[in-house]
């Protein structure tokens, strides 16, 4: 069986809950642009592990907490 992997996360939600930060204050905060912010959030660029790391590191939880991979089947 042939599965295509799709990176799901859940930065938006950690910002919230991180006290409304904005998409610019964590990219600042770890070394990106806010373009760069917006694009995972929106599922559109996956992150390359030192960045997934750092964003992890911003809300002081493992990566597995903001990024999961999802399956999807090909026919």
């Amino acid at each position: 069986m042939k599965a295509k992997m799709r990176i799901e996360n859940k930065v938006r939600r950690l910002r919230f809950d991180h006290g409304e930060m904005t998409q610019q204050a964590l990219a600042e905060k770890v070394g990106a642009t806010r373009q760069t912010v917006l694009a995972i959030e929106a599922g559109k660029y996956a992150p390359s592990l030192e960045l997934a790391f750092r964003i992890a590191d911003a809300f002081g939880v493992g990566v597995q907490e903001v990024f999961q991979r999802e399956y999807e089947k090909l026919p």
